[in-house]
């Protein structure tokens, strides 16, 4: 090509909106695989070992002690659980469910994780089992809403929703369970009544509410009387005459104390 030539097809680029010479040669790019920019592995391989590391140093339960601990009431505690970030059922919950009832009742109920409508009020045992067990106490004169001695106080082993109603995974139920003694510390009752398997086991360690429910036990350094969740005797009709014996046993420990 002559200089006359190069000119013209120059300035014929310049017209077309060339502003740029990318290089001596044209490039096809459709015949180019993209391929992203390779990091050397000496310098990728400390910056994923500090971050795995960091992970790794985090313990869950130990950072849950240290908040429930911190602790100085009721208040603080409940802004101490919605702080927690390391359990994953924060993320699908629209509520943290904290309590219902009169803190200092003597009577504190613990129920397992809250459902669809507890998720959605904020509060524990407000669906068809929450109705239940608000006839259940009637029974027996007691409520949630009651007064001095006639009073009780609820919460559940989890603040949080698990998808569909799940059961709690062990390590959930570990991260939850400091809160939840605080939880007891902080509100003072005389006696602990733990509603299904899963509130037996986070508090006894044991599971089978069939075996375990209407004995007396231990726990926490108070007396817990393990019984039926209203949610299960919603599904077993037939196992509401085992829950009305534990609820005459309950009055008659309470008569008991307060003589």
């Amino acid at each position: 090509m002559d200089w006359h030539a190069a000119r013209a097809a120059l300035e014929w680029q310049v017209e077309m909106g060339v502003t740029e010479a990318i290089s001596d040669a044209p490039i096809n790019r459709f015949e180019q695989v993209a391929t992203p920019a390779k990091v050397p592995v000496a310098a990728a391989r400390p910056v994923s070992d500090a971050l795995v590391a960091q992970q790794d140093a985090i313990d869950p339960v130990a950072v849950a002690e240290a908040a429930a601990r911190g602790a100085g009431d009721l208040a603080a505690l409940q802004d101490a659980m919605a702080a927690y970030p390391h359990c994953e059922l924060q993320k699908g919950a629209r509520n943290l469910v904290f309590c219902d009832g009169i803190a200092g009742a003597r009577v504190m109920i613990i129920g397992e994780a809250p459902g669809r409508e507890e998720d959605r009020v904020g509060k524990p045992f407000v669906g068809r089992a929450g109705k239940l067990l608000d006839r259940m106490l009637a029974a027996i004169d007691l409520g949630r809403d009651r007064d001095a001695d006639a009073a009780v106080y609820i919460t559940n082993v989890l603040p949080w929703r698990p998808p569909q109603n799940r059961d709690p995974k062990p390590d959930e139920m570990a991260m939850t369970l400091p809160f939840l003694k605080r939880h007891i510390a902080l509100a003072q009752p005389d006696l602990l009544v733990v509603m299904g398997n899963i509130s037996c086991q986070a508090l006894l360690g044991k599971r089978g509410i069939t075996r375990l429910r209407g004995q007396w036990t231990e726990a926490v350094g108070r007396p817990v009387l393990p019984m039926f969740h209203p949610a299960y005797l919603l599904r077993n009709p037939a196992a509401k005459r085992e829950a009305w014996a534990d609820l005459l046993d309950l009055q008659a420990r309470l008569h008991k104390k307060k003589a």
